[in-house]
């Protein structure tokens, strides 16, 4: 009878876990083409993926597991509830939900990554294809006096402002000298959630990674100084504690984090080797304060979606052409199926363009 018992909390564990996976991975997709025009087809094709985890999560939350799996039962269950809330949240007739189902996803992320070992399909959600053959690599034995994984800057909860998120990869030696990204969230976003657009990469390729929380809402567009001076405060606390290689930092931002990338990262005294806006502008202050001036030789990699609503790709096209005029060594990516949407996709290929070095095989070479 136990092993009944435990055979069927077995069932019920795995078919929860693949549930909260496929979860992960539709909101994912979701985010990505997130738009206007085909908002309710979106819905209509995260309905199954809904209802297999809403009917997944109360047979796991009602069980009674063998001794010593509580914890584990309540970390998925913990995670399940917060991917069935996202998938709610971004199904809602409301747009403006889709924030709520952003942050929904990015604390499920949190809640499930620990398990990571415990069930290898999410092991390969947190590692990029070329990892998975060998992720136990990417989570060696701990040792001792290296501090890796996610540091929250004290106060930087849901609800706090102006601290970060840091991550270190587990598999980090202690001393290697590593580049840094310095990832900034767009409006009404917190880095808490923005770290895990980035934590995937970071983890598979091996470089720091900072999740800045913007002082206010969002970022001081109106007065630059003020979160500049947090953000350069910030890398070097970090670059205290851990072996950062100046030479190789990179800010990068989505909306207004990518229109801050852009004031923050042309500024004078920017501590930033090179830049990546996605979805942003070129903000009008940059004309005024000296900023295209700057823009000479700065490397950008500038990403824009053909089908932006919020800020149509004329304005990205003007910014291409103010700073690739100004002198800027610049790559613009006019992405033809983006609204105003992350382009995770292009991860991969900002690295490579940052640092050779973080570049990975292509998976579909690599087991040919």
């Amino acid at each position: 009878m136990g092993d009944e018992h435990e055979e069927a909390f077995a069932e019920r564990l795995a078919e929860l876990g693949a549930a909260s996976l496929t979860a992960l991975h539709a909101l994912e997709v979701t985010f990505r083409r997130m738009g206007p025009m085909g908002f309710e087809a979106l819905r209509q094709g995260m309905t199954p993926v809904r209802d297999r985890l809403a009917g997944a999560l109360p047979p796991l939350e009602q069980a009674r597991g063998p001794a010593g799996l509580d914890g584990l039962r309540e970390q998925l269950v913990g995670g399940a509830g917060r991917a069935l809330a996202a998938l709610e949240a971004a199904m809602a007739p409301q747009p403006e939900r889709i924030l709520a189902a952003m942050h929904d996803h990015a604390r499920a992320q949190a809640a499930l990554y620990p398990l990571r070992a415990v069930f290898p399909p999410l092991g390969r959600f947190f590692a990029e294809p070329v990892r998975w053959p060998d992720l136990a690599s990417l989570d060696p034995e701990p040792r001792e006096g290296v501090r890796v994984g996610i540091h929250n800057a004290p106060g930087n909860d849901a609800d706090g402002r102006g601290g970060f998120s840091f991550y270190v990869p587990e598999h980090w030696d202690g001393e290697a000298r590593w580049p840094l990204v310095v990832a900034l969230h767009g409006g009404g976003g917190h880095g808490e959630d923005f770290l895990w657009s980035w934590l995937r990469e970071a983890r598979s390729r091996g470089f720091f990674l900072l999740a800045p929380t913007s002082r206010g809402s969002t970022w001081s567009l109106m007065a630059p100084e003020l979160d500049s001076r947090a953000l350069a405060k910030m890398i070097d606390f970090v670059a205290e504690r851990w072996p950062v290689d100046r030479a190789r930092i990179l800010a990068t931002g989505l909306s207004d984090g990518a229109t801050f990338t852009l004031l923050a990262g042309l500024a004078e005294d920017a501590p930033y080797t090179a830049l990546a806006p996605l979805s942003g502008v070129l903000h009008p202050l940059s004309h005024a304060n000296g900023n295209l001036s700057r823009a000479a030789g700065r490397r950008i990699y500038l990403v824009h979606g053909a089908m932006d609503w919020m800020f149509p790709i004329d304005s990205a096209r003007e910014a291409h052409r103010a700073l690739a005029e100004a002198g800027a060594e610049i790559v613009f990516r006019e992405i033809e199926d983006l609204s105003h949407a992350y382009a995770r996709e292009e991860n991969a290929a900002i690295l490579r363009w940052f640092e050779p070095a973080l570049a990975l095989p292509d998976p579909t070479e690599a087991s040919s």
